[in-house]
């Protein structure tokens, strides 16, 4: 059975480089009013995963917090 994976992000840390959106737009958007990321879905399809754990590792200002 596949695990999926519980997503949170720390805005206040976000500079909103992207790098997430582009990886994984599945799950990340950014926001119109500060352009800062927001997930669409907090706990997404074990088949995002690697997507997801990506995002994780480009984020420059490490706002992606993953558990599951």
């Amino acid at each position: 059975m596949s695990r999926t994976v519980r997503i949170s992000t720390h805005r206040d840390r976000c500079i909103g480089a992207g790098l997430c959106v582009l990886t994984a737009p599945e799950v990340f958007e950014h926001d119109e009013d500060e352009g800062l990321v927001s997930l669409l879905d907090p706990e997404p399809d074990a088949e995002l995963s690697a997507k997801v754990w990506e995002a994780q590792q480009l984020c420059p200002a490490q706002a992606i917090e993953l558990a599951g």
